[in-house]
């Protein structure tokens, strides 16, 4: 054989091979995902697509990644159990961007979750006039301390005692601490000042007359009990609210008495909102109000940060900047001493104009981002990196993204796999599928009927495959041949949320009403900063649902209630034996059917329980029938078949019925009822979310982006349930990028013209006919595209 044409050994590798996969709903799957290319993964939600490319390819390289560690650094690592396959071979390092939200950390900006901030001050800290200090100097992170003392030193065999003093300039601002809010009580909540203590002046929670809390104050001796408020003296006033902790003897105990203020700052304020009592989070919410900090007027950063400026511009100001804006003013700077790292600063900056994310700012915090924002932002940290021969992998890059928005998200993806790199992308976007050089499709229905591969190859191969994908690939949503008659309509006066220009718009209620725009162009300012979420109004945000793998779709819609009430009716004893999280939990498994054993840094077993055999209840509470069938069978039922159960005969139970019948409406049939949320895709769990709000009383409803996470087949039983709805007299706005929406509605809002500062103004309103006839907008020439007109 000639030496020229021998291929080396090395690049015989140019597959990842999977086989046997068993994980969640795969059923053996076996799939080659050629490397250095892109593969997208589509079938209809629930079909096995996350579960074959996060739970078995990712998990498995990330496992074995952590494995190269010490035993001491994996004991600080989640440890990842061994995924269920049999075979993973080829496998490469994998980068994975999903699409879960960004930390809400006060703290955590876009500049500093991205390298931008960190570069913007070193910037300064080089460039700006005056010269106040490093880098830490220009970060709300890091606050100002000094200290001295002494130490001892050895020198030439004798101990000397030196004097050292140190210092560390930061950026902190000492007010709020770097979060540029600070939190003020107002007092009317707290007390009545016109009443004196005994008259019942304090109305804090848990502070009534006669208590012990009451008592502190009335009997402490530091103030008339009988007296107004509004009557103390400034000494009394002042040990009423702000005293430091004393100890002294009140009513013959010895009791600490602090000041109002201080103890309710610590006893409540410190507490975690969403942990607090009801009624103690109402009185927070009542008496508690976040002010923009005063000293550093929000910029989080102390007076000497914001003094230094290069060119009349400090950090803040840049940071406040929108980022294609900052990457114009950064573009202007020469400065040959700092040139590399201006080259890198750039590049940043472009990246977020090039993903479409020019319109945000750096010191927009992480928690306000959306789930589609959060990971193109992720995606920044990757595009500029050296390393080649990796895995990406991405769940529904194109989420949150309009049509236009979506062709330079593919560039991105391309350019990625061009460097050398094995992309795997999760989508069902028929405009990222285009650009596949691979196709996985899996299906052929979801949950128990998914779980196998229909078809792998290329794209015109997926077209004749004649799969659910391969058959929807060009279906397009024709324009309605006559629209809906609005009833009324919801006015929007001066709306200036966010990028908002004094919009004043008439959103027509009793019709299907969407509202469009590219990203950023303040679609969700203006429906969630507009719409009043009042008792008329049923509002479905993008906010993900939580829940622990003892929550399933029964406990989280309220299912299980009817149901458990049905059967302690029909054997006449006690609702709380069909909980497994209660009184009918099996004793050995408490409820979860597997028994989790840790192995301390090596990856934790779950095994089935021996005793109740998975089926997570006592064996007594499956003695208990309703209909023929126990709790256990009951839960592991599909909605569709538990729909019917319930529906009629002698489990008729019509509150369950009704839950059902809405989970169907959703496309949720095949889910079973106790199937762990954890489990769920990211378009289940939307959907389940969407089903239980639909119970809600509301003759409005706002719902965000329904179709995230959905195949174009399940796209065409959503626009049934929107009809639906507005057919039996509902309003129903829509904040969405899909075409196929688009084209189904009666009346269409186009925001932009562009994002940020270039939009929040409206540029069209009218029907989707009237919309793809004008073609004045970025989405009317995307829409008439779609319906090829």
């Amino acid at each position: 054989m000639d030496a020229a044409n021998a291929s080396h050994a090395a690049d015989r590798h140019d597959l990842i091979r999977v086989h046997g996969a068993r994980e969640n709903n795969l059923k053996d799957v076996s799939v080659e995902i050629p490397k250095r290319r892109l593969t997208v993964f589509t079938g209809v939600s629930g079909s096995g697509k996350s579960s074959l490319v996060f739970d078995t390819i990712a998990a498995e390289s990330q496992r074995l990644i952590n494995e190269t560690y010490s035993a001491f650094v994996q004991g600080f690592m989640p440890t990842l159990a061994r995924p269920e396959v049999d075979v993973l071979d080829g496998l490469t390092t994998a980068i994975i961007v999903d699409q879960q939200r960004m930390g809400a950390d006060p703290r955590s900006t876009v500049g500093t979750a991205t390298d931008a901030g960190a570069m913007l001050r070193i910037l300064f800290s080089r460039l700006g006039t005056p010269h106040i200090g490093s880098p830490k100097a220009f970060s709300f992170n890091v606050a100002s301390i000094s200290g001295a003392g002494a130490v001892t030193v050895e020198r030439a065999g004798k101990q000397v005692k030196e004097r050292r003093s140190f210092s560390i300039t930061g950026g902190m601002c000492p007010r709020c601490e770097g979060r540029g809010t600070v939190t003020d009580l107002d007092l009317t909540q707290l007390y009545d000042d016109g009443k004196s203590l005994n008259e019942g002046a304090l109305a804090v929670p848990g502070y009534k007359a006669g208590g012990w809390n009451h008592r502190l104050y009335a009997e402490s001796g530091l103030v008339d009990p009988d007296k107004p408020i509004r009557s103390y003296t400034g000494k009394e006033l002042a040990d009423f609210l702000h005293r430091e902790p004393t100890r002294m003897k009140i009513a013959g105990i010895n009791m600490t008495y602090e000041g109002l203020i201080p103890r309710i700052q610590r006893s409540m304020l410190a507490k975690d909102r969403e942990g607090m009592q009801p009624h103690i989070r109402e009185f927070v919410d009542r008496a508690v109000t976040f002010t923009v900090c005063p000293d550093c007027d929000g910029t989080r950063l102390t007076e000497a940060a914001r003094s230094s400026k290069i060119g009349g511009i400090n950090i803040a100001d840049a940071c406040a900047m929108q980022i294609s804006d900052l990457a114009a003013w950064v573009r202007k700077l020469t400065e040959p001493s700092v040139a590399p790292l201006l080259d890198s600063l750039r590049g940043t900056l472009d990246s977020f104009t090039e993903i479409g994310l020019g319109y945000l700012s750096l010191d927009r915090p992480t928690g306000t981002l959306s789930g589609g924002e959060a990971q193109r932002v992720k995606m920044i940290r990757h595009l500029g990196s050296s390393l080649t021969d990796v895995t990406y992998v991405f769940d529904e890059p194109s989420t949150g993204l309009h049509p236009h928005d979506v062709q330079r998200m593919n560039g991105l993806l391309r350019r990625l796999r061009d460097k050398g790199n094995t992309v795997l992308v999760v989508e069902h976007k028929p405009e990222v599928i285009a650009i596949a050089d691979h196709v996985v499709d899996l299906g052929p229905g979801a949950g128990t009927a998914g779980g196998t591969v229909c078809y792998e190859g290329d794209l015109p191969g997926l077209r004749a495959a004649g799969t659910l994908t391969g058959r929807h690939l060009d279906d397009r949503a024709a324009l309605k041949e006559t629209v809906r008659k609005p009833t009324g309509a919801l006015e929007i006066r001066g709306a200036t949320a966010h990028n908002l220009r004094g919009v004043d718009v008439d959103i027509p209620l009793g019709v299907l009403t969407v509202i469009t725009g590219v990203a950023g162009s303040g679609k969700s300012s203006l429906v969630h900063g507009s719409i009043p979420a009042g008792e008329d109004v049923v509002s479905v945000d993008q906010a993900p649902i939580r829940g622990s793998r003892r929550s399933n779709p029964a406990t989280y819609t309220g299912l299980l209630d009817p149901i458990r009430k049905a059967f302690a009716k029909a054997n006449g004893v006690k609702p709380a034996l069909f909980s497994a999280n209660s009184e009918g939990a099996c004793p050995h498994c408490n409820g979860a059917g597997v028994i989790y054993t840790d192995l301390a840094m090596m990856a934790g077993v779950a095994t089935t329980c021996e005793e109740c055999e998975g089926r997570r209840f006592d064996a007594s509470v499956l003695g208990y029938r309703l209909g023929g069938r126990d709790i256990s069978e009951v839960l592991a039922m599909p909605v569709a078949e538990a729909a019917e159960f319930f529906g009629a005969g002698e489990a008729h139970t019509p509150a369950a019925h009704r839950i059902l019948g809405r989970l169907a409406d959703v496309g949720l049939g095949y889910l079973t009822l106790g199937q762990p949320l954890t489990t769920l895709s990211g378009g289940e769990r939307q959907r389940l979310k969407l089903a239980t709000h639909m119970a809600d009383k509301g003759g409005v409803y706002v719902l965000d982006e329904p179709t995230t996470g959905l195949h174009l087949a399940d796209v065409d039983q959503l626009l049934a349930l929107l009809d639906r709805l507005v057919d039996s007299g509902k309003s129903v706005i829509v904040v969405e990028h899909h075409q196929a929406v688009m084209a189904h509605a009666d009346w269409i809002i186009d925001l932009g013209p562009g994002a940020g500062h270039d939009g929040g103004r409206i540029v069209f309103e009218g029907t989707p006919a009237d919309l793809v006839a004008a073609r004045s907008t970025l989405t009317g020439e995307h829409l008439a595209a779609y319906v090829k007109a």
